[in-house]
């Protein structure tokens, strides 16, 4: 495929320096299908970054459109504040009966904001206010989001800098494996927590992605979750599971906490939690922590009710059966045979592969190979971004929706790009 790049427009003139993804994807997308995006210029590509997984329905949904679309045409409500309105009562009622219920899970829902970070930042409030301390343990190679809160407990050095001012309040730990197995799990953290000399102030809470999307695709083995809620427990300490690119099905199950069997104290969602790409975030947590005063934490924008209406048609529509977690397994299956494939083929040095379901990354040991791969990527087709604290592994976050002939297709790119990068 042979692209030009768009001349000179009002996006380098007008907008801000700070823009990234264009950059690596220089096309104006017009349209947008499924698993394929459209540029103006007539261009096709298949969508392997999935809106950084807030399309896990592919794009445009049919279903969801169609719902949207109804609501909107019956000029049905669209900003309410928490004003209770229809759209909001049904999607609670689905998310009790289809998500909650069916787990056996306590939880009660805020609506904090219309971002992942501003469910973080809830999280955190929460904890700190129902403990009484303001220590929050993370863990290295974390991300959680870009306002002050969620970057005290995000690793990654560049972001932090960003903030300008120190990020105060937060004490990293190692993730699981961080040592290569070296180290018995949470050897330092209980030392820690137990040496009354350690400078350790008593955390109110700890906060955790199952697997590390921004960090590199890494995957905390299911007894190393369960180890972490056991700590909690015995520490008093409330266990946040932060499910804002994981969740809504991303591992397999609706949330990615539950092949570990463990019930997390707080948990946070966003991106596909609408299903549609619209802006919408859940805080949930158990009910007896739910000590909040009326108007303590309040935002403009935390009752957007188109996103509502497509969240609960998302519910509906693939949460009822069982189905969409053994389609993203069966997925997941295809996708890690063709990675099998490409290391094999790499004569399996200079590179790995880990993921779950269907969030996958290949790590490269030359870590500038992972941008020039998916550089490469995007000239043939194909929509892939790089993560990892030095950008050093390609990440593959195809929809959920995706079948098994667009999930080869993409996978034949990837294996081209990498081998046309060696």
């Amino acid at each position: 495929m042979t692209i030009t790049p768009p001349a000179l427009s009002v996006f380098q003139t007008l907008e801000s320096e700070v823009r990234s993804y264009c950059r690596g994807w220089p096309a104006v997308f017009d349209r947008a299908q499924g698993s394929y995006l459209h540029d103006e210029d007539g261009h096709t590509y298949l969508d392997f970054f999935a809106g950084a997984g807030s399309l896990n329905y592919g794009h445009n949904n049919p279903v969801l459109k169609r719902a949207l679309i109804d609501y909107l045409e019956r000029d049905g409500i669209t900003h309410g504040l928490d004003m209770a309105t229809a759209a909001k009562r049904a999607f609670l009622e689905s998310f009790e009966n289809v998500v909650l219920r069916p787990r056996d899970l306590p939880y009660k829902v805020m609506f904090p904001g219309p971002t992942g970070t501003n469910a973080v930042e809830a999280a955190l409030k929460l904890a700190r206010k129902v403990k009484g301390r303001e220590a929050i343990v993370s863990f290295t190679n974390a991300f959680h989001g870009m306002s002050l809160g969620s970057l005290a407990v995000t690793g990654n050095a560049f972001k932090r800098a960003g903030a300008g001012i120190p990020l105060v309040h937060g004490t990293p730990m190692p993730f699981d494996n961080y040592f290569d197995g070296q180290v018995p799990d949470f050897l330092w953290f209980e030392r820690l927590l137990e040496d009354q000399g350690s400078g350790l102030n008593k955390p109110a809470a700890v906060i955790v992605e199952t697997v590390q999307g921004e960090g590199g695709i890494n995957v905390a083995r299911p007894e190393w979750l369960r180890a972490l809620k056991d700590l909690c427990e015995r520490q008093d300490m409330l266990l946040i599971v932060d499910d804002i690119q994981m969740g809504c099905g991303r591992t397999g199950g609706f949330f990615s906490f539950e092949e570990a069997g463990i019930t997390p104290d707080i948990v946070t969602l966003s991106k596909s939690i609408s299903g549609y790409g619209l802006p919408m975030s859940l805080c949930l947590f158990r009910a007896e922590l739910d000590i909040w005063e009326p108007g303590e934490h309040n935002g403009t924008f935390r009752g957007n009710n188109p996103a509502f209406v497509t969240a609960a048609a998302a519910l509906n529509t693939y949460w009822t059966d069982g189905q969409m977690e053994k389609q993203t397994l069966a997925r997941g299956e295809q996708v890690e045979r063709a990675l099998l494939a490409i290391v094999d083929e790499e004569g399996g040095q200079g590179l790995s592969f880990r993921g779950r379901g269907l969030v996958w990354g290949i790590e490269f040991d030359d870590h500038s190979r992972a941008g020039r791969i998916c550089s490469r990527a995007f000239e043939l087709g194909l929509l892939l971004e790089t993560s990892g604290p030095e950008s050093e592994v390609v990440k593959l976050l195809p929809p959920l929706t995706v079948s098994p002939d667009e999930l080869d297709e993409g996978l034949r790119i990837l294996a081209r790009a990498v081998r046309e990068t060696a």
